[in-house]
């Protein structure tokens, strides 16, 4: 019976390695690639937060302007309002005769003569777009209006915005010949009888005032779409943060594996450069460590 063969320490280091040691073996090439993907994504998820602060930021500043508008025509409503009272308190300011108008459409008749204007069909929203505007403007925590907004896609907003900018533009088109007439009627009354023009003036008044009250609210509808967008787009923008500081913390726990990995092979098979790159790694993971927590 032949005796039991005995293989030297050498030869078995030279034997192919189990699929379970060649798995080990591939450890730090794995997590590289997985540390290098995390920061893709860390740094993708930081662009598109980054994005969604800067277009809320133009957003914000339209809205401004909405709002500015809003102002301007509420304030030039109070003015026309307070200008009616003090004429009408000195002087006889009577009901504007249709024979004045006789020329003008039936249009301007309605509005200087009635106080009509021509209908204004305000945009209908949808029912989460509505939901969300009313929880803005009863003042709910941000933590509310986020759940609100989280039921409203951006199309939606896209939609109700085009529709309530849609209701201005046709309020103004409406109201442009009136304006005209209006004007030629102030240049023709004004060398005629002052009585005639007194009256032709308060109402007018009542007409600018009635006027600009309604595209004061059409300005405030508007201005409302793009508050909730502006709220929308600083909700995506901090989620986008915090999905991008995971996938950074990710991404360390993955450098640190390579380290660890590296390392062990290094102390293994006793080789001075895997020993330098691990030492430089443990350097770099506690440099990181230390700017992170202390400056």
């Amino acid at each position: 019976m032949a005796g039991k063969i005995e293989i030297s320490e050498e030869l078995k280091k030279d034997l192919p390695q189990s699929k379970w040691g060649k798995v080990l073996g591939a450890t730090p090439i794995i997590m590289t690639v997985i540390a290098t993907m995390l920061a893709g994504l860390a740094s993708s998820e930081m662009t598109k937060a980054q994005y969604d602060r800067s277009l809320a930021a133009q957003l914000q500043s339209k809205a401004g302007d909405q709002w500015s508008f809003y102002q301007a025509k509420k304030l030039r409503s109070a003015v026309a309002h307070n200008t009616l009272d003090l004429l009408a308190a000195t002087s006889d300011v009577r009901p504007l005769e249709p024979a004045v108008l006789e020329k003008a459409d039936d249009a301007t008749q309605s509005a200087l003569v009635k106080s009509e204007l021509p209908e204004a069909k305000p945009a209908k929203f949808d029912e989460a777009v509505k939901a969300a505007l009313e929880a803005v403007e009863s003042s709910k925590p941000e933590s509310e209006v986020g759940l609100v907004l989280a039921k409203v896609k951006d199309a939606t907003l896209a939609e109700s915005l085009k529709a309530a900018k849609d209701a201005v533009t046709a309020f103004d088109n409406a109201t442009k010949t009136i304006n005209k007439a209006s004007d030629k009627l102030d240049e023709a009354l004004m060398k005629g009888d002052r009585n005639t023009f007194r009256d032709f003036s308060a109402a007018r008044l009542r007409y600018a005032a009635a006027r600009y009250d309604t595209e004061a609210k059409l300005n405030q509808a508007v201005a409302g779409i793009y508050e909730l967008q502006v709220r929308k787009g600083n909700v995506s923008a901090e989620r986008h943060h915090k999905r991008s500081g995971k996938f950074f913390f990710g991404m360390l726990a993955a450098q640190m594996a390579v380290i660890i990995s590296t390392f062990s092979i290094a102390a293994r098979q006793k080789s001075f450069l895997w020993s330098v790159a691990a030492a430089a790694g443990v350097a770099a993971v506690s440099f990181s460590l230390y700017v992170y927590l202390y400056i």
